[in-house]
């Protein structure tokens, strides 16, 4: 019976599926993980000057850490861990290693890329992690060197991808950011995240790519690529890709101080119109057939004239921005508005979009006709958060920082969970693949900061148009007494609920029917 062993993360062993506990010396972990990797016989003398200091009794040291081991190790007659008088060695036939699958990865052609996915992610993390002897120099230059080849695995196999001219874009942009992450001063790994993010998410993300890249050579002292894109290329993939789908049309329009905002138009122009205030995590045409709000869209564009657009720092929009502020998310609603020839419309605001609806409400009554808001919340955590409160939101900031886009769940379940906690894996891998297309793990930072000290608290009592306040009865990110509360404070507001525990809602439960009822049947109602 084989041995199952773990050398990506800490260093364990199982059999069968059963972990077996190893000793407590990290000495005798370390030891044991040198023998089954290296996989070849090594003297007794050899191991002593490698694991113990001469003022020691190695070979004691030694005879100690071996029968521990082969104690825990052979079982049913079966020798894994071997020894004679002059040597010691690990039967590798005996064993299989996490590292294979990675293995298998970078030479076996074919594999589907759900699996090339599963791989990838069940293989991240620090090599022989605990393992560490920072008193053997000699064993650490071995540690480092199972790390740097693991590395240099790693960054093969995502480099095969990223330029397997068979894939489709977005999948090339996903393993060129892979690539990039391993390889960060790599001309070539910057070439290609810089090239598969033009083709998968637009020119503004590519722009705003190539100027963070550049930046990051040059202070490093290293001479950055040339970020250019083949113009035969540019025009087929402009033609292709910023009308798309064929119904929906993207425009783009500067905002006040000059930052390019994409906006979109789905429906009959002659229909009455409907605009949807940006919120975060926005994507104009990545979000079109996505699992949360597509079903909203499509249904909504059947009946109206259907305008929303992507926030400044995210999405088609510019990335590179000067300001990501509450002030500048209100400018550039107003701005798309114009850019559509609207006059007077009603308006629908998610999350944080529905605070941006309020101001612009209360603002311009003369030419919002309905509020519709949904998962609404008038003030930032950081005008009403406990002292703990605080500490837990500034630490999912760090987080933020530091794991946007990574493969690691830990970061997920911190972060996507609170959005929809009902959503199965499948559906938690999309939302990542989503959030790192959309934006840079700086701008996400900059919007968590921005969200934080929202206040429209003044701006309820202004609100004079029909509104409707539709929240989550279960929602975990903004509780449903938030949403009555603002319905008690906007002028004859009425609230609904849909049965949800999300944020984001599913387009597969009964909820996101629920909401495309609400509205419709409020959009129906005179004025």
């Amino acid at each position: 019976m084989t041995i199952q062993i773990s050398t990506i993360g800490p260093f364990e062993i199982s059999r069968a599926g059963e972990p077996i506990p190893l000793p407590s010396s990290r000495k005798t972990r370390a030891l044991l993980a040198y023998l089954a990797i290296s996989g070849t016989r090594h003297t007794r003398r050899s191991l002593c000057e490698l694991f113990w200091d001469s003022t020691d009794d190695p070979l004691a040291g030694l005879r100690w850490s071996l029968s521990k081991l082969r104690g825990l190790i052979n079982v049913d007659g079966i020798e894994v861990l071997k020894a004679d008088r002059e040597t010691v060695w690990f039967d590798p036939g005996l064993a299989t290693f996490d590292k294979d699958r990675l293995n298998q990865l970078a030479n076996q052609p074919g594999i589907e890329q759900k699996e090339a996915d599963e791989i990838w992610k069940e293989t991240t993390g620090l090599p022989l992690e605990g393992c560490e002897l920072p008193n053997q120099s000699n064993y650490m230059i071995w540690v480092e060197s199972y790390r740097r080849d693991y590395g240099r695995l790693r960054g093969g196999v995502a480099k095969r991808f990223a330029r397997d001219e068979s894939l489709n874009w977005q999948t090339r942009d996903k393993w060129a950011e892979r690539w990039l992450r391993i390889s960060p001063y790599s001309r070539g790994a910057a070439a290609a995240a810089h090239r598969s993010k033009y083709f998968a998410a637009g020119r503004p993300a590519a722009t705003g790519l190539a100027g963070h890249l550049t930046k990051t050579f040059r202070e490093a002292g290293i001479e950055p690529p040339e970020f250019t894109i083949d113009p035969v290329a540019e025009q087929e993939t402009s033609e292709r890709t910023m009308i798309a789908p064929a119904e929906q049309q993207i425009r783009f329009v500067d905002g006040q101080d000059g930052v390019s905002i994409a906006w979109a138009s789905v429906g009959r122009p002659e229909n009455p119109p409907l605009v949807k205030a940006a919120n975060w995590l926005n994507h104009l045409e990545l979000d079109w057939d996505a699992p949360i709000w597509s079903p909203l869209f499509k249904q909504l564009s059947k009946t109206h004239h259907f305008i929303r657009y992507d926030e400044r720092g995210c999405g088609l929009s510019d990335w590179d921005v000067d300001e990501i502020s509450f002030e500048k998310f209100v400018e550039d609603l107003d701005q798309v508005v114009d850019a559509a020839g609207l006059d007077r419309f009603p308006l629908l605001g998610i999350s944080q979009g529905a605070a941006v609806s309020i101001r612009y409400a209360a603002l311009y009554p003369e030419r919002v006709s309905k509020l519709i808001l949904f998962g609404a919340y008038d003030q930032g955590w950081r005008h009403t958060a406990t002292a703990d409160q605080v500490r837990e939101r500034e630490a999912v900031m760090v987080l933020t920082e530091t794991g946007w886009g990574m493969d690691n769940p830990a970061y997920r379940h911190v972060f996507s969970r609170t959005f929809m906690p009902d959503a199965s894996a499948d559906e938690l891998d999309w939302f990542d693949e989503f959030q790192r297309l959309t934006t840079s793990s700086e701008n996400a930072l900059r919007f968590l900061e921005a969200f934080a000290t929202i206040d429209v608290r003044a701006d309820l009592a202004k609100v004079q148009c029909p509104t409707l306040v539709v929240h989550s009865r279960g929602d975990m990110r903004i509780p449903f007494s938030t949403g009555r509360s603002i319905a008690v404070q906007i002028p004859n507001a009425r609230i609904a609920s849909v049965d949800s525990n999300n944020h984001l809602l599913l387009g597969r439960e009964k909820a996101s029917i629920q909401f495309v009822d609400l509205v419709r049947n409020f959009l129906s109602e005179p004025e």
